[in-house]
C-alpha cells in the first residue's frame, strides 16, 4: 500500500484528536508531547474535512502542516496502561500480568485459578493529556482479563483500598446467592479496608465480564469498575455434549462432532491448536468528563484513538515509544476479537469493519456463529460476543474499524488494523 495511505490515516487521527480536545475543553500546548499538534479547524480544510465535519477523506498536500508526514503529535504521557498490551494479556493463574498476584492449583479434583485484586481510587489518561478520576480493579481500566476453562473454579480475593464501598458481580452462571456480588447478598458491599474472597464455577463457555454492583450502579460502572472473563470450552465436554454448544436439533454425525471439537480446541488456551489463533480483547467504554450524564470520550480499551495512526515509515515500522498505532495482524492467521460493551449513558454501542465481513458469536456461548457474514454488530451494555475475522484474501495495508455511531468514532472510538 502506498505510503500516502498512512499519511491520510494519520491526518484523520490527528484531526479527530483536535476535535476531541475541543470537546473536553483541554488547553492544548504546542509540540510533540502536546495533546495534539498544530492541526486545527482551519487546517482541516486542507485535509478536505471542512470546518466542522470529519467524515471525508483527507489529503495531505499542505507542506506547512505541523504534524509531519506520518504522525499525529499527541502522545500519551502515562505508561501505566498500554491498550496494545491489554489486547492480548490473559491471566490464567499460571501466566499473564507480572504485577497481578495469581496462582493455579488443584482442589477436590478441580482446577482452581486464584487471583488477588485490590480496588483503588486512581487517575487514568483517557486521551493525550486528559485525565479521568477512576475507581479501578488493580489500578487499571478495564480490570485484568481472567481466563479459565469451563468447570474450573475462579477465586478472587479482593481488598478494598478505595474510599468507596464496592463489590464484584460475575456475569457467569452462579449457583450460590452469597457469591452474587450485590449489596443484598452474602457479605454485602466491601467497605474501605475490608477483604472478601469470591468463588465461582467457570460456566458457561463464552465471553463474560465482571463489574461492581454497588449503588449508584451507573457511577461505579462509569468510573471503570469492570473487566473480562473468558471461559474456554472444554473439548472433551464438547465431544460428549455437542448439542449444548449449537442451536441445532438435527443429527450429530461424527464429522460434525469432530468439527465442533476442533473449534473448541482453537478457543481453549490449554491446547496447542490455540496457538493458531490471534486473540484480542476489546472493551468498548466511555467517559463523562464533566459528570453531566453525557459522554465526551469514547474508546476501545479506554484510550481514545489508541489504535489510530501515529509516526511510521509506512512499512509497518512504528517509532519506538509510539503510543498510538494500528493493531498489526498477520493475514494468514485467524483472528478472534472478544468484544464487550460497558458504555454508560448510551443505550448501544457498535463495531464496524471497513472492507471486511465477519462471523459473530453472541456472548461466545456457541461454537456456530449466531450471525454470519456481517460487517456491523450492535451491543447493549453488558452484551458481548466473539468477532471472527479472516483477512487471508486482503492486500496488506490499513483497514479501519470503529463504532458506527459517528459521534462515538469522532470522539475516540476509531481504529485501524494493519494487515501484513
Amino acid at each position: 500500500m502506498p505510503s500516502v495511505s498512512y499519511d491520510e490515516a494519520a491526518s484523520v487521527t490527528d484531526y479527530l484528536e483536535q476535535r476531541l480536545a475541543e470537546t473536553v475543553d483541554v488547553d492544548v500546548p504546542v509540540g510533540r508531547r502536546a495533546v495534539l499538534g498544530g492541526l486545527g479547524v482551519a487546517g482541516s480544510a486542507t485535509l478536505g474535512l471542512g470546518g466542522s465535519g470529519a467524515t471525508a477523506h483527507p489529503g495531505h498536500d499542505d507542506e506547512d502542516d505541523s504534524h509531519g508526514n506520518f504522525g499525529s503529535s499527541g502522545e500519551y504521557e502515562s505508561g501505566d496502561f498500554d491498550p496494545h498490551e491489554y489486547l492480548r494479556t490473559f491471566n490464567t493463574g499460571e501466566s499473564g500480568q507480572d504485577d497481578l498476584r495469581q496462582e493455579v492449583y488443584d482442589e477436590d479434583g478441580r482446577t482452581v485459578r486464584h487471583f488477588e485484586f485490590s480496588i483503588v481510587d486512581t487517575s487514568i489518561e483517557i486521551a493525550p493529556g486528559v485525565e479521568f478520576p477512576a475507581w479501578a480493579f488493580e489500578n487499571q481500566v478495564p480490570g485484568p482479563t481472567l481466563r479459565a476453562v469451563e468447570g474450573d473454579v475462579i477465586r478472587i480475593t479482593v481488598s478494598n483500598g478505595s474510599e468507596h464501598a464496592h463489590t464484584i458481580h460475575p456475569h457467569l452462571k452462579n449457583l450460590l446467592p452469597e457469591m452474587d456480588g450485590t449489596p443484598q447478598n452474602g457479605p454485602g458491599v466491601i467497605e474501605n479496608g475490608e477483604e472478601f474472597t469470591y468463588e465461582w464455577r467457570a460456566q458457561p463457555a463464552g465471553v463474560h465480564f465482571y463489574h461492581c454492583h454497588a449503588l449508584p450502579l451507573k457511577e461505579h460502572m462509569h468510573r471503570g469498575m469492570y473487566g473480562v472473563f473468558l471461559v474456554d470450552p472444554d473439548p472433551e465436554r464438547v465431544r460428549e455434549n455437542p448439542r449444548e454448544y449449537v442451536n441445532y436439533q438435527g443429527p450429530v454425525p461424527d464429522e460434525y462432532r469432530d468439527r465442533l471439537v476442533a473449534e473448541a480446541r482453537q478457543r481453549n488456551h490449554t491446547t496447542p491448536d490455540n496457538d493458531e489463533v490471534n486473540e484480542m480483547v476489546m472493551v468498548m467504554n466511555s467517559f463523562d468528563t464533566d459528570f453531566d450524564g453525557e459522554n465526551e470520550v469514547y474508546a476501545a480499551n479506554t484510550r481514545a484513538f489508541a489504535y489510530g495512526v501515529g509516526e511510521t515509515d509506512a512499512n509497518g515500522h512504528w517509532e519506538p515509544g509510539e503510543t498510538k498505532r494500528p493493531i498489526r495482524i498477520d493475514r494468514d492467521r485467524r483472528h478472534l476479537v472478544y468484544l464487550v460493551n460497558v458504555t454508560e449513558f448510551d443505550p448501544i454501542n457498535s463495531f464496524h469493519t471497513h472492507s471486511q465481513f465477519f462471523d459473530y458469536y453472541d456472548h461466545g456461548t456457541t461454537l456456530e456463529p449466531t450471525h454470519r457474514n456481517v460487517d456491523t454488530i450492535m451491543q447493549c451494555q453488558a452484551q458481548r460476543g466473539i468477532i471472527d475475522l479472516d483477512y487471508s484474501d486482503h492486500e496488506p495495508g490499513l483497514y479501519m474499524f470503529h463504532a458506527h455511531q459517528s459521534e462515538f468514532a469522532e470522539l475516540g472510538w476509531m481504529s485501524f488494523f494493519e494487515v501484513v
